[in-house]
């Protein structure tokens, strides 16, 4: 079942302007350290923020909350499996709302997509309830 969808459009030369004018003072409020170090190892720097940049607006959507109620930008990080599937990590509140809408029984399965064409970057993120193994309704 699919409890929330999400998607931002995110313009790459405006988090690179951002970047430029406020460095690490924006780098520290917004993303992780996991974030930090993928994007600065990366020669497209601020595409690889923006497309976290708007991952976290598309995933506080897919949360039904947006940025105002009290998420915060860090509640949400993305990484990346060793296959380059990128994956979304929530905690603190983020976790906390997941788990409110989550119906028992379920686990909740955050689906990230992320896509770059400069100057924009884009995310979705799906979240999906599944049922537990063992569950009534479950599939094998």
């Amino acid at each position: 079942m699919i409890l929330g969808i999400g998607t931002d459009l995110c313009n790459i030369d405006r988090i690179a302007g951002v970047l430029e004018r406020h460095g690490d003072r924006f780098r520290n409020r917004v993303f992780t350290d996991t974030e930090q170090a993928k994007a600065e190892r990366r020669a497209d720097t601020a595409g690889t923020y923006a497309k976290r940049w708007a991952a976290k607006e598309a995933c506080s959507k897919a949360l039904g909350t947006g940025l105002r109620m009290g998420i915060a930008w860090k509640d949400m990080g993305v990484s990346n499996l060793s296959s380059g599937q990128p994956v979304m990590h929530l905690t603190g509140w983020a976790a906390d709302k997941l788990a409110e809408m989550t119906p028992e029984g379920c686990e909740a399965i955050v689906h990230v997509t992320l896509t770059d064409d400069h100057p924009w970057a884009q995310a979705f993120v799906v979240i999906e309830a599944r049922p537990h193994p063992g569950t009534p309704g479950a599939r094998a």
